[in-house]
């Protein structure tokens, strides 16, 4: 049986853009009102699965509060640790340390930022949650709230892109996507 899961991005946060990753910053009432706007007239959903961050978390608990649905939370969903370029942007990243930029840009897979987690080994925390949730929930309809380098991941799989794209695809603030997730893990976007 297939799996449909909608991707929701998290809102804007307090503490701006930038890579965030592993950092838990709130939302601003604009994340809110960008989140509220994205689920607004969609669903019904079966049950919400969330990363563990409050930029995800809040929202989802409201979210699950408001219709009664089933909520977990799942650490393997969070956004990709940057290590030593957490917080910052990738404009400050072009003053202090431009090549490494460019190498993680050029191919996220061959390059990791210092200290951090790196695209290999976070394309299998995510893809194996997501095999999970496809096991456990084959045939319901699932909204996942997460992030962007999660959904970037998921829509490259989807779209067939190789490696070297996945920072090419967009994801904003408080986009809404939607997946089929086969029995066999095949990734398909939805329209």
């Amino acid at each position: 049986m297939t799996l449909h899961l909608d991707l929701l991005r998290h809102g804007e946060t307090e503490l701006g853009g930038g890579l965030r990753g592993s950092l838990d910053d709130a939302l601003t009432e604009k994340g809110w009102q960008q989140m509220r706007a994205a689920v607004m007239e969609q669903g019904p959903w079966d049950r919400l699965v969330s990363s563990p961050l409050q930029r995800c978390a809040r929202f989802a608990e409201e979210l699950a509060g408001q219709y009664g649905l089933p909520l977990e939370f799942d650490r393997n969903l969070q956004e990709l640790h940057f290590g030593d370029w957490e917080g910052q942007s990738a404009a400050a990243l072009m003053e202090t340390d431009a090549e490494a930029l460019g190498l993680f840009w050029a191919d996220p897979y061959a390059f990791t930022p210092p200290e951090g987690e790196p695209v290999a080994d976070f394309s299998v925390r995510v893809l194996a949650a997501v095999a999970r949730l496809q096991s456990a929930y084959a045939g319901e309809r699932v909204l996942l709230i997460s992030h962007g380098g999660v959904m970037r991941l998921l829509l490259a799989q989807a779209r067939g892109l190789p490696r070297e794209q996945l920072l090419n695809v967009e994801v904003g603030h408080g986009a809404l996507v939607s997946l089929t997730v086969e029995a066999d893990g095949m990734l398909r976007e939805v329209s």
